[in-house]
């Protein structure tokens, strides 16, 4: 995913009925402005302590992927927490033939403290849950390779995910497995992000986050220089919420040609998922056509 500005919607699986988030992605398609589309990963409304209306987001996912043939499909970002690495490699390798290699499993340590304990999914410490998403990702990228498409498979020693024998049958048919994006913002998350990862993701908002990303792309460009990787194979994303207004659409769309020029290869548009097909019509009209004019 190198190469001119990407531009994708987001639409998240809270607070809204099935009908409607059908018809946003249906619409999605036809449109033909989006090269990428996009939901969160939460099991409640992440907005409130407790509880809260939420799909389950890989399942809405693969249900809506026939409706965006060509696009790319992401999760900014799935939990590590609420999935073991090897079902998750095998989920995401179904996603990956659903979309012709255009899947791109978005990874997060995990953050949400209310529906972790709501339904007793185990939420470390956050070192211990930072070994465990490395952890993770090592697992994944095991399992993508072309070592686990066949017997033996793959065999790694681990202190919380180890493999023996392990296949990954049938195999993804992107190269190397689907794409792999990583939430991190410090230290430790961003030099992983910088060895392992295709592309990281910044939770941003229109009034704040710019100083960030700078901040956080150079570093991982530092990285990349360390270990002589060309940054021409690395992907930077910026989500941007895009509000219900006019004005607020207007200071997005100054915000994502800010992010642009900062160096941002992919632009993640925001939407609350009420909003529905009217909602997306305006982004596509008031941002995305602006945005392509601005950036070529």
């Amino acid at each position: 995913m190198t190469g001119q500005i990407r531009i994708g919607f987001k639409t998240s699986p809270q607070a809204v009925d099935w009908a409607t988030l059908d018809a946003t992605w249906a619409l999605a398609g036809e449109l033909g402005v989006f090269d990428s589309a996009w939901m969160n990963d939460h099991l409640t409304d992440p907005g409130r302590d407790r509880g809260g209306s939420s799909f389950e987001a890989i399942t809405v996912m693969a249900a809506l992927a026939h409706h965006v043939p060509g696009l790319w499909l992401g999760h900014g970002v799935l939990s590590a927490t609420f999935r073991h690495p090897a079902v998750l490699a095998k989920q995401a390798t179904v996603m990956d033939h659903v979309t012709g290699g255009r899947f791109i499993v978005g990874l997060g340590a995990g953050w949400h403290d209310g529906e972790h304990e709501s339904f007793a999914i185990e939420l470390p410490p956050m070192k211990e849950r930072f070994d465990r998403f490395e952890s993770q990702i090592h697992v994944l990228r095991a399992l993508f390779s072309a070592e686990a498409s066949r017997p033996p498979g793959v065999t790694r020693q681990d202190r919380f995910y180890p493999l023996v024998e392990a296949t990954n049958e049938p195999p993804p048919i992107r190269a190397g497995g689907p794409a792999l994006w990583l939430g991190g913002q410090k230290r430790r998350g961003l030099t992983l992000a910088a060895d392992l990862a295709d592309g990281w993701l910044l939770p941003a908002s229109p009034d704040e986050g710019l100083d960030q990303f700078v901040e956080r792309r150079g570093a991982l460009l530092r990285r990349m220089e360390e270990t002589r990787r060309d940054p021409a194979t690395f992907s930077f994303g910026a989500q941007i919420a895009t509000g219900d207004t006019p004005r607020e659409r207007s200071v997005a769309l100054d915000a994502a040609r800010a992010f642009v020029t900062a160096g941002a290869t992919d632009v993640v548009l925001g939407l609350p998922a009420r909003l529905g097909p009217d909602g997306l019509v305006l982004v596509a009209r008031e941002i995305v056509a602006a945005l392509r004019e601005s950036t070529g």
